[in-house]
C-alpha cells in the first residue's frame, strides 16, 4: 500500500499562525503570515531575469544566504513547514510530561513514557549492546537453510532486513481485496547503482560503506570482521545485481504478476516459501503478486549458494545498524557516521528531541493518538472548509481543461471525467483513529517499547488479509507535512500539516493559495491521470479505460517531458532520471495547470487587483515558486536523483513553467531567455 505522494524529500513551506486562521474564521482579516499578500518577496533575486531562472528570481537571495545546519542535509520550504509541526508536536509532548493525571494506558501515558525511553540516554549509553542481545544470539544459532529463512521472516521484528519479502498490498485489480506480494531487496545501500556504478563517487561510498559494516560488525562481537565485511559487501553486491531499476519499478502492468502460491515452488523451486510466509505470521495464501519475477529466481541462487556464516554476519551487520538509533550513543554515532554523513552529508545528528518525535509520532508510532491531540490544537473548523471549497474548484477546473483537449477523444474523456467525478477528498485528518489498545509503553526501556509497535504493526497488516479494506483509512498522519493519492481507492489527501502557509493560508491573496496549495490539490489529482495513474479507472480497478490512439497521444507527450527533465543535471555526470520522475513531474505540470485555471474560474470575468505593483498571474507564479525553494548538499542531492521519484526542487519550480503559456506572458518572456521554450515544443498534458 503505496500510494503517491506529493514529496517524500525536500519540500514546501512556512507557517500559518493558528490563531489567524481562529481570527478568519470569526469574519475578521488578518494579515497574511508571508509578506503583504503571502509571498516573502525578500527572497528574491532581482538581478536575474524570470525568464532565465524562475527559481533563483523567486529564491536567489534565500539559496545564497541560507546556511545549511550541521544536520540538515537539506532545506527549503517543506522543511520550515515541519520544524514547525515538530516543535507543535514537541510542546503536546512536553505538556504531557507536566501531567500526573495520565490514565495507565491512555494513549496520552504512552506517548509520554515512549518519548522519555527514547531521551534517556544515559541509560541507553549504560546498557550498550545489551538490549540486542536477544536478536543476535538468535542470529548466532542459525545452523540450517530453514532456520536462515525464519530469520528471513522475523526481519521487521528484529529490525534486520531479507533479500525476500511477503508483504500485505491492495489488490490493484480488486480494490476490494488485499493481495500478498512478493519483493525482493536486503540492500544496505540505496539503490542497487551503488553497487554497480563506476563513477568515482560510488567507489569512495562502496569504500566507506565496507568500513562502516566491519564497525557494525565489531559491535556485534564478530572476530576479523575486515574480511568478513568483504563477503558480507559481496553478498550485497549480488543481490543487487537482478533487481528492478526503479524507473522500472514504477510499471505497474510489469510489476501485477499474480500466481497461485503453489505456483512459486514450481516457479522457483529451492526455497521454502511456506516456511518463509509462517515466519511472518501470515495465514495459509491462495494468491501472490510477484512484483519483479525475473529478480526472483537469482535472489534464491544466491541464498542458496552462500555459507551460512555469511548470511549470520550479513544478518548480524543489519541488525546492528538498523537498531543503532535504540542503542548506545558509541553506537549510534558511529551508524551515522557512514548513514548520515556519507549517504546524506549531514555533519551531525538532529537533537535528540527532534528524534524522539520522529519516532513517537511517525507512521510507525504511536503516530494517531498525536494526530488526535495535534488536530484538537492546531487545525481549525474554518481550514477545513476552506479546503474543501480549493478542492471542488479544482475539480471544476480539470473538467474544464480535460473538455479543451484536442488530442482525446470523447470516449476516453467519459472515462477521465468518471474518475474526476469520483475523486474523494480527505482533509485534515480521519474520521476513525488508530487502536493502539493492546500496545504496552513502558518508561525507561526503549527497545521492548519498539518490539511492541513492531508486533503491532506485523498483526495490523495480517489481519488485513482475508478481509475487505477500509476505505476510510488513512495512510499519513494529520501531523504530516505531505499529501497523496492512492488510485486503488482513487483518493486525493491532505493532513492538517500541510495546510498552512505558504501553502494555505486564510489571510493570503486567493492567487497566493490557488498557486500554492491549489497546485498540490492539482498535483495530487493529476496522479490519477499520470503514466501509471491513468492506468486505474473510477472505481480504483487497474485497466485500460483509454483508446490505443488516446493512449498514444499521451504517451508521445509523456515521451517529450522525459526528455526535458533528462537534461536537467544538478550535479556533474548526474542527470535527473525522466522515467523515475515522469509521475511526479506530470502531477506538477498538472497541478499548475489545473489550479491556474481554478484562478482565473474564481475571478467570474473580473480583473485581479494588482497588488504592491503585481498583476494576479505574477502573485500566482511566485507563490508556485517560493514552495519549491530548496537547498541540498551534494551527497544528499546524488541519494535524491538515484533513488526518489521526484525531481530536485530547482526543476521543480522551473521545468512545469518552461511548458505553460501563461507564465511566459505574466513575466514577458522571450527568446533569448534561458528557460525559453518554442510555443510547438512545449508539453501540454493535463
Amino acid at each position: 500500500m503505496k500510494p503517491s505522494r506529493l514529496s517524500l524529500s525536500l519540500a514546501l513551506a512556512a507557517t500559518l499562525a493558528v490563531s489567524s486562521a481562529h481570527a478568519a474564521g470569526s469574519g475578521a482579516k488578518g494579515k497574511p503570515q508571508l509578506g503583504s499578500f503571502g509571498v516573502d518577496l525578500s527572497a528574491q533575486d532581482k538581478s536575474v531575469k524570470p525568464g532565465d531562472d524562475f527559481n533563483r528570481y523567486v529564491s536567489g537571495h534565500w539559496l545564497d544566504n541560507y546556511q545549511l545546519k550541521d544536520y540538515e542535509t537539506s532545506y527549503g520550504s517543506f522543511n520550515m513547514l515541519r520544524d514547525q509541526s515538530e516543535a507543535q508536536v514537541h510542546a503536546i509532548i512536553e505538556s504531557l510530561r507536566q501531567r500526573k493525571d495520565l490514565a495507565p494506558g491512555s494513549d496520552a501515558q504512552k506517548l509520554r513514557d515512549y518519548y522519555a525511553s527514547y531521551m534517556d540516554r544515559a541509560a541507553r549509553d549504560a546498557a550498550g549492546i545489551a538490549p540486542l542481545k536477544p536478536v543476535l544470539d538468535k542470529i548466532a544459532a542459525i545452523d540450517s537453510k530453514g532456520a536462515l529463512v525464519d530469520a528471513f521472516g522475523a526481519n521487521d521484528l528484529d529490525g534486520t532486513t531479507s533479500p525476500l519479502r511477503f508483504g500485505v498490498d491492495l489488490d490493484r485489480k480488486d480494490p476490494d481485496k488485499y493481495l500478498v506480494g512478493l519483493r525482493v531487496g536486503g540492500l544496505g545501500l540505496p539503490d542497487r547503482d551503488y553497487y554497480l556504478n563506476q563513477d568515482a563517487r560510488f567507489v569512495g561510498i562502496r569504500t566507506a560503506y565496507l568500513a562502516h559494516i566491519e564497525r557494525m560488525l565489531g559491535f556485534a562481537g564478530v572476530k576479523d570482521a575486515k574480511a568478513r565485511a568483504q563477503a558480507v559487501l559481496a553478498l550485497e553486491t549480488e543481490l543487487a545485481k537482478p533487481q528492478w531499476e526503479r524507473a522500472q519499478l514504477r510499471d505497474r502492468d510489469k510489476t501485477y504478476n499474480v500466481a497461485t502460491f503453489a505456483e512459486l515452488g514450481t516457479k522457483y523451486p529451492g526455497y521454502d516459501w511456506a516456511a518463509q510466509a509462517k515466519a511472518q505470521g501470515l495465514p495459509a495464501l491462495d494468491r501472490v503478486n510477484v512484483v519483479t519475477p525475473s529478480a526472483v529466481e537469482p535472489v534464491v541462487q544466491v541464498i542458496e549458494r552462500t555459507p551460512l556464516p555469511v548470511w549470520r554476519d550479513y544478518l548480524s551487520f543489519h541488525a546492528v545498524r538498523n537498531n543503532a538509533s535504540l542503542l548506545s550513543r558509541e553506537i549510534d554515532d558511529a551508524a551515522f557516521a557512514f548513514n548520515g554523513t556519507v549517504l546524506s552529508g549531514q555533519k551531525a545528528q538532529r537533537d535528540d528531541w527532534k528524534r524522539a518525535v520522529a519516532a513517537v509520532t511517525g507512521s510507525d508510532g504511536l503516530g494517531d493518538a498525536m494526530g488526535k491531540l495535534y488536530v484538537e490544537k492546531h487545525f481549525s473548523p474554518q481550514a477545513k472548509a476552506a479546503m474543501q471549497e480549493l478542492v471542488e474548484n479544482l475539480r471544476k477546473a480539470l473538467r474544464s481543461n480535460i473538455e479543451k483537449i484536442d488530442w482525446m477523444g470523447d470516449a476516453t474523456k467519459a472515462e477521465a471525467y468518471r474518475k474526476l467525478s469520483t475523486f474523494r477528498p480527505k482533509v485534515g485528518y480521519p474520521d476513525k483513529w488508530r487502536d493502539y489498545a493492546s500496545v504496552s509503553i513502558v518508561p525507561g526501556d526503549l527497545m521492548a517499547n519498539v518490539m511492541q509497535l513492531r508486533r503491532y504493526g506485523r498483526n495490523d497488516q495480517v489481519r488485513r488479509i482475508g478481509t475487505r479494506p477500509d476505505r476510510d483509512e488513512w495512510f499519513m498522519t494529520p501531523q504530516t507535512v505531505n499529501a497523496y493519492y492512492n488510485s486503488t481507492f482513487n483518493e486525493i489527501v491532505f493532513p492538517a500539516g500541510i495546510l498552512q502557509a505558504p501553502f494555505f493560508d486564510l489571510n493570503a491573496d486567493p492567487a497566493v493559495n490557488y498557486g500554492g496549495i491549489g497546485a498540490v490539490i492539482g498535483h495530487e489529482m493529476g496522479h490519477g491521470f499520470d503514466d501509471q495513474g491513468s492506468k486505474s479507472d473510477s472505481a480504483g480497478i487497474q485497466r485500460n479505460w483509454w483508446t490505443d490512439a488516446d493512449r498514444a497521444g499521451f504517451e508521445q507527450r509523456t515521451k517529450a517531458l522525459g526528455a526535458q527533465y533528462n537534461a536537467f543535471c544538478p550535479l556533474p555526470g548526474q542527470c535527473v532520471n525522466g522515467a523515475l520522475t515522469m509521475g511526479e513531474n506530470i502531477g506538477d505540470l498538472g497541478g499548475i495547470s489545473m489550479a491556474y485555471t481554478a484562478y482565473q474560474l474564481s475571478l467570474n470575468g473580473k480583473p485581479a487587483p494588482v497588488i504592491d505593483g503585481l498583476t494576479g498571474d505574477q502573485r500566482f507564479f511566485l507563490s508556485w515558486g517560493q514552495i519549491w525553494k530548496g537547498k541540498y548538499r551534494d551527497e544528499a542531492l546524488l541519494n535524491l536523483i538515484k533513488t526518489n521519484p521526484h525531481s530536485p526542487s530547482q526543476y521543480r519550480a522551473n521545468g512545469p513553467l518552461r511548458n505553460f503559456d501563461p507564465w511566459y506572458k505574466a513575466f514577458d518572456v522571450k527568446p533569448e531567455d534561458k528557460m525559453f521554450v518554442a510555443p510547438e515544443q512545449r508539453v501540454r498534458i493535463w
